[in-house]
């Protein structure tokens, strides 16, 4: 598996990061598909356009989306309920373009030019005040540009999740040093 040919894949992929597929992501899902190990039509965002762009691409048939998963609407984005809000803060580490902000203990919102429609936010929420709006005059299946920065985006998601992760275990490195024990209340 070349990387430039998983670069190819990954790049016709709609970069929503929905996880729909099966996969944590447009690039893993590209990996698999340049491995043999998932099949080009798994990816409803992207829908019979990604599906006809990747068989072009990788000189297979084109087919229709597998029929275990649901097509998806173009052009939608979450949208809060900001007077159902609790401000669990539940929905923010789950989106993984960092389009929700928010603290905890705080209403959250959507900034809905950034959010991919991943849908990821939705059964996390537990006062169900999550919802898919389809963004006015937005009709584009795949938009380039659009792709680009949703990639980046969980490129930058990645890197802090995986940063607050060494940094916790820093912190129980040193809670564990300090009281000798060698073991803390949240080892698990």
């Amino acid at each position: 598996m070349s990387l430039e040919r998983i670069d190819a894949i990954d790049r016709l992929l709609p970069q929503t990061q929905c996880e729909r597929c099966g996969y944590p992501g447009c690039l893993p899902y590209a990996r698999a598909i340049a491995d043999g190990a998932a099949d080009i039509d798994r990816c409803p965002p992207g829908g019979d356009e990604t599906i006809a762009a990747l068989a072009r691409l990788l000189d297979r048939p084109v087919r229709p989306l597998a029929a275990d998963l649901e097509p998806v609407e173009p052009g939608t984005a979450a949208d809060i309920d900001e007077s159902r809000c609790i401000g669990c803060a539940l929905c923010l580490p789950v989106c993984p373009v960092d389009a929700i902000v928010g603290a905890a203990g705080y209403m959250h919102t959507v900034i809905a030019r950034q959010c991919s429609g991943c849908e990821l936010c939705i059964p996390v929420c537990p006062v169900d005040c999550i919802a898919m709006v389809v963004r006015a005059g937005d009709t584009a299946r795949v938009d380039s540009i659009r792709a680009d920065d949703w990639r980046r985006r969980f490129a930058l998601h990645n890197e802090r999740k995986e940063a607050e992760a060494r940094a916790a275990e820093l912190r129980r490195r040193q809670r564990r040093e300090r009281n000798g024990t060698g073991r803390t209340w949240d080892d698990a």
